[in-house]
């Protein structure tokens, strides 16, 4: 499936409204890229590796950990073989969150006029 630029930031509109009814509309992007790298990346992950695969620094990560913690999302460990690194692990909340959220997006993907803004004609490119 190409997209033009248009039905792509059509598409992505949707994608971030399908989301909105739910804790996601409460996450930064930045939370959000964290959470969905911690559910679909293999692990084990560390502060000092998201932040390097992400780009992000690491002081930025414990504040958007810090988000995901409160809401049950994520949860940090000491490492007990290193005790300089901190873990963070996935939580039942946090994949049920994620299943969810797979499913919207699903759902979205499939509902036809991906590119249509509502109260609009669709998007040209």
């Amino acid at each position: 499936m190409a997209l033009g630029r248009n039905e792509a930031l059509a598409l992505w509109r949707r994608l971030l409204l399908a989301g909105m009814g739910s804790p996601t509309g409460e996450l930064t992007q930045r939370q959000l890229a964290l959470l969905v790298t911690l559910y679909t990346a293999e692990g084990p992950h560390t502060v000092r590796g998201l932040a390097a695969g992400l780009a992000m620094s690491k002081p930025a990560v414990c504040r958007a950990l810090d988000r995901l913690d409160r809401l049950g999302f994520a949860r940090r460990k000491e490492d007990e073989a290193d005790r300089r690194n901190v873990l963070v692990q996935r939580t039942v909340k946090g994949a049920v969150f994620m299943s969810d959220l797979g499913d919207a997006i699903e759902r979205t993907l499939e509902t036809p006029g991906a590119d249509a803004v509502e109260g609009q004609a669709p998007l040209k490119r």
